[in-house]
């Protein structure tokens, strides 16, 4: 059975690697030096993390993602500025 998952990535400012993020995974993460690479670690920490939760099964325990949400918020009103 496939399942989807969804993954945010950000680009590592001191070593420009690009770190991986599974959002319905919570603590599952992993990095890479480019996008190719960050998705085979991605999968590979998938399977790692799912192997360790005990044999659940992933439609029962895992939350199903819905979207995201994009905010602005004035930064200067925020800090006081």
């Amino acid at each position: 059975m496939l399942r989807r998952f969804t993954v945010l990535v950000e680009r590592d400012p001191d070593s420009n690697w690009l770190i991986g993020e599974v959002v319905e995974l919570p603590g599952c993460y992993t990095q890479a030096p480019d996008i190719n690479a960050l998705e085979e670690n991605i999968k590979e920490a998938i399977g790692a993390y799912l192997s360790a939760s005990d044999g659940d099964n992933a439609d029962d325990v895992l939350p199903i993602y819905v979207g995201t949400l994009n905010v602005e918020v004035d930064i200067e009103v925020e800090a006081g500025v």
